[in-house]
Formats: C-alpha cells, structure tokens, sequence
C-alpha cells in the first residue's frame, strides 16, 4: 500500500530538515546551511551539512544523502512506514491508517481541491485579462499593487453576476460543491450563490501551496456588507490550524529567524511588494495554540504586529494571553504596536523596508513585558488594585507549559510589582538575599539543564522540599513511604535522608557525605523553590509533596505504558493490550 503523494509532502513541508536531524545531530548555523558531526561515522571534524532549503541532508564523510524520510529510516532502523508515523507524529498529523476512512477522505480532498484550483484559476485570469474588470483593477492599482503581487498571490475578483457555478454542476456534484464553501443555496430563491460575488479573492493555501479557502473583499462602498469575509470551516479548512501566506514565508525561514503576524490579507501583500517576504496572517479569528505551534516550525522569533488602533490593540492583548503559554526558552514572541490609524500596509508603503525593519528593532516589546505595562496601566495605588494585579499576573504565568519560562516570567513580574510596593520589596529582602535573577538568563539556564530529564527536575524539587522542611517530614513521615525515585543518584540520596529520620537521627545534610556539587545542582534546577517562597502554612506545603509524589507515580505509569505499547508492536496480544488500556485509564484518571 502507498501512501497518497499529498500526504508525504505535506509532511515535508510541515518539518524542516534541520529541526528533525538536530534531534539526533547537534548543529550549528553556517550560512544557509548547518553543520555538525556525521551520525554514520565517528568523526572529530564536521563533515555532515543539512539545507533546509534544498530539504536535504549531505555526509561527506560516507556520501550517505536524503531528506527526512531517509534520515529517519537509517538512523533509528526504521522501515518507510514507521518513519511516515513517526514524522507525520512530529509534524501535528493525524496517522494515516490505509482505512476506508482514509480512502474516502482521499477521495474527497482530491475532488475538493480540484474544484478550488478551478475556481481560483478562473477568477484570477478574468482579473487578469476581463476588460469589463476594470473596477477592480482600479481599486489595486489606488493600493498600489500591479500584476506582479496580484500574480504572485493569485489574486482574483468575483463578478457580481457570477455564473461559474452552472458550469462547475456539470463537472462535479452539487453536493460537492456546496462542500467547498464557495457556494450556498438561498432556500427562499431556491437558487445556488456564489459566496464571494462582487469581491476581491485572497486564495488561503495549505502548507504545501494547495488553496483550501478564501479571503474575500468588497472594493465599492457597502453599509450592509461587512469589508472581509473568509470561507467558512470545512472538512479541509479549519481557520485557527491555517494561517494565510505560510506556504511562501516558511521558504525564507533559512534566511530569517522571525517572522512577522499581521491581521489582513492586505497587510501581508503590502510588507511583500516592500521586500519583506517573512509575513503570514491569521484568518479572522483569536490566535491559536496551533498556529504558534505552525510558526515555531520555521521561526525563533514571532513579531505580531495588529492594527495601530483600538481594535488592534485588544487583537493584540487577546493573542499576547493566548500565545505566552506555548513559550519557550529557544523561541521568542514580540509585540510591536503602530502609530494610531496605521497599518503594517499603509505603514511599509508610506515609510519603506529599511524604516520599517528599523522601527521594528526600536519598538518591539517582548511578550511579558506587554502584559504587564497593560495590567499596570489599570492599576490604581491601592491594596486592593494591587492584589487584583498581582493575581491576574500569577493567573497568566501559572499557563505557561514550560517550566523553566514559567518560572523566570513569575520573577519578572514578582520584581516588578515589588519595585512598584518599596516597603514589601525591604521586607522580601530580609527572607531572600540572593538576586531574582532576569528572563534574559532563561536561554543560559535552559541550555545547561539540557542534560536533565523531566524526572530529575521532579525528584531535584521533591528532595529540595525534604531539605527545607525537615521537621514538617519528620511529624509526616508517610509522605516518604511509596515514593519512586528513577535516577539512581537521587535515589540514593533520597533513601540516606529516608533512613536518618526514620532512625529519629538529628543530622545537617553536609553529615550525609553528599557532593556539595549535588546539593547546589539540586537547589539551582528544583523548581519549586518558587512556588515554596508562598506558601505560609503547613498545609500548603503538604500538598506540594502530594503533588509532586503524584507527578512521580504519573512518571512510572508513562515508562511502563511505553514498554508495553513496544511490546505490543511486537507480540499484538490481547493481554498486553488489555494491560495497557487498563494502565492508560489509570493514567487519565491520575
């Protein structure tokens, strides 16, 4: 059985080379190519180059060559079908499981797309050449856009008088038609419409080029027609997994490392036709976990940049809440506001490429740093304002998936409310001496805690709370009992500590014979260090060993459901499949 050709090029298209090869290789920019050390070879100099735009991977040493499928398959022994899950898996998509099912929607994208590259075709060559489009022509060239944008983008227009749609129903289906979304029926009329007539089209493409949806904007004056409508969500296009013009921007994530989120179609075209190629929109709706998801793919750095206006400005805050929960240390998300009643279109075209990049560099404001001058602005000098401050700040950073993040952007907002409250600040300064250290150094700490699992940063916070509230234990002592520790260094840590006070033994932890090495590298990495400084009672501190203890059950559960799942690849038992049902419900329940 083969997989369908779209299937495997939307992979390709999802992943870039070098960020699959950088799971096994360790590379380092070089010009529009990385380098690092053959994986085929042992080796001291590198000789093995990945270039993301030429979506290969080259070892000079062994002349081993291919893209991600190749690599996957030679390096970890897989057959092409395990590397087609492994990566459709890595690129956010769904198995294809050769079904019915799969055959059926197949068959349906490609009856789907085929009506959609007619109808976009059509109206991009009436605009083109239909004389009697002269409006339309009228309206871009009064925004400054010529053929080689309105090529470039396959810009189309949509008479008012519209009559594709009778030739379509004797090539397709009228059911599959109206699927599309380009079409719907006036159940008063009984007639079939076409749902962008009288409007400039902005074809909305999948990641590998295919148009799925459409832009749609009316050029003449209307007080019942809303300025832009989108396609509507279909069985191929879901708005908040899409964003318009990724297929052409992810090409120059080689060259660039951010990328520039703007709200409108017209935005987009406008940074273009100015040499500014890194620039997608969004399509109308709140920013998705996806679409971060999408642009961390290609990009380290996003820039959103709404509308300098009011609207723009809540566009902004909502994204600014939405998007800080899926940072992480190697990747950034920047804000950069316009002056009032401009756009990143109107902006660029008044002012140039070089002023833009410019303004850019001056102005942008990173993501935390935006949220909190927001919520400070409506704050007022009292204690009940600036406890609604400080929680709504908490609220936002407790989102934050990753740890390291989370932490650094709680510090930041912490310092800051303390500098705003200088008697609060002299008191924290009797309990805490060393130095809150800034989000800057949150790239320094990530790259040293690379080495770390996730369960040696748990054990690391478990066995820091044991050392900082070793009478609490000590009255508690069941919370030791049907712990499990994984690494082996921490468990024997953990056990010395263990037996001492199950002896009723007063000791220090320097008595123990424990690397001071240990014991710092346990105090930098524990986490929950942070979360400790506020808990005041007894009970509070209780819970963060039940949680903790949790996560460490939740971790054994995780090992043995992966063992069991590659047993399962093996054998197909009935029993070891029951087994792992029976662990994954006890997971979901935990």
């Amino acid at each position: 059985m083969k997989y369908p050709k779209e299937y495997l090029d939307e992979i390709k298209t999802r992943l870039k080379v070098s960020s699959v090869v950088s799971k096994v290789v360790s590379l380092k920019k070089r010009g529009k190519e990385y380098v690092g050390l053959s994986p085929f070879k042992n080796e001291k100099t590198p000789s093995f180059t990945v270039n993301d735009e030429k979506e290969f991977y080259h070892c000079f040493a062994t002349s081993e060559h291919g893209n991600i499928f190749d690599f996957v398959m030679k390096t970890q022994n897989f057959k092409f079908g395990e590397a087609v899950k492994y990566l459709a898996n890595l690129a956010g998509m769904q198995p294809y499981l050769f079904t019915k099912k799969d055959e059926e929607r197949e068959k349906k994208w490609k009856q789907y797309s085929s009506i959609f590259n007619i109808y976009v075709d059509f109206y991009h060559n009436e605009l083109l050449k239909n004389e009697s489009y002269s409006i339309a022509r009228e309206y871009l060239k009064n925004r400054s856009l010529d053929k080689i944008q309105v090529k470039k983008f396959k810009i189309g227009y949509v008479e008012k008088t519209p009559n594709l749609f009778e030739e379509l129903k004797n090539k397709f289906d009228i059911d599959e038609l109206l699927e599309t979304g380009l079409f719907y029926i006036d159940e008063k009329k009984k007639l079939y419409i076409e749902r962008f007539r009288g409007r400039l089209i902005f074809p909305i493409n999948n990641i590998s080029g295919q148009p799925i949806g459409l832009g749609g904007r009316i050029i003449e004056k209307s007080d019942y027609l809303a300025k832009y409508i989108n396609s509507p969500e279909t069985n191929f296009f879901k708005k908040g997994s899409n964003l318009y013009n990724l297929d052409l921007a992810r090409k120059f994530s080689s060259q660039q490392e951010s990328v520039y989120l703007v709200e409108g179609y017209m935005d987009v075209v406008g940074l273009s036709k100015n040499g500014i190629e890194n620039v997608v929109a969004n399509l109308g709706t709140s920013l998705t976990d996806r679409q971060i998801i999408m642009l961390n793919q290609f990009y380290d750095d996003i820039i959103i940049c709404f509308d300098g206006d009011e609207s723009g400005y809540k566009a902004a805050l909502r994204a600014a809440e939405n998007s800080i929960k899926d940072l992480k240390p190697e990747k950034q998300i920047s804000f950069l506001f316009l002056p009032n009643k401009e756009d990143p279109d109107s902006f660029v075209n008044k002012n140039g490429k070089n002023y833009f990049l410019d303004f850019t560099e001056q102005n942008k404001i990173p993501i935390h740093q935006f949220i909190f001058s927001h919520y400070k602005q409506k704050t007022q000098n009292n204690p009940s304002s600036m406890a609604l401050f400080d929680k709504k700040l908490r609220s936002i950073s407790n989102t934050i998936k990753d740890n390291f993040i989370k932490k650094y952007v709680l510090e930041y907002f912490l310092e800051k409310i303390s500098d705003l409250a200088p008697y609060t600040n002299q008191n924290q300064k009797l309990f805490f001496s060393k130095k809150v250290k800034s989000l800057e150094t949150t790239k320094k700490h990530f790259e040293e805690s690379q080495s770390l699992t996730g369960v040696e940063l748990k054990e690391f916070s478990f066995l820091y709370l044991i050392m900082n509230n070793m009478d609490l234990v000590r009255d508690n002592f069941h919370l030791l009992e049907n712990v499990k520790f994984f690494t082996d260094v921490n468990k024997q840590i953990f056990e010395k500590i263990k037996s001492k006070i199950k002896l009723g033994e007063e000791f220090k932890i320097n008595d123990l014979g424990i690397d001071n090495q240990l014991i710092e590298k346990i105090d930098k990495f524990a986490s929950i260090k942070n979360i400790l400084r506020n808990k005041k009672n007894d009970g509070d501190i209780l819970g963060l060993f039940e949680d903790i203890n949790r996560d460490l059950n939740n971790y054994d559960l995780e090992f043995r459901i992966q063992e069991l799942e590659s047993k399962f690849s093996r054998d197909f038992s009935e029993a070891t499949f029951n087994e792992l049902k029976e662990l994954k419900k006890k997971q979901n329940f935990n």
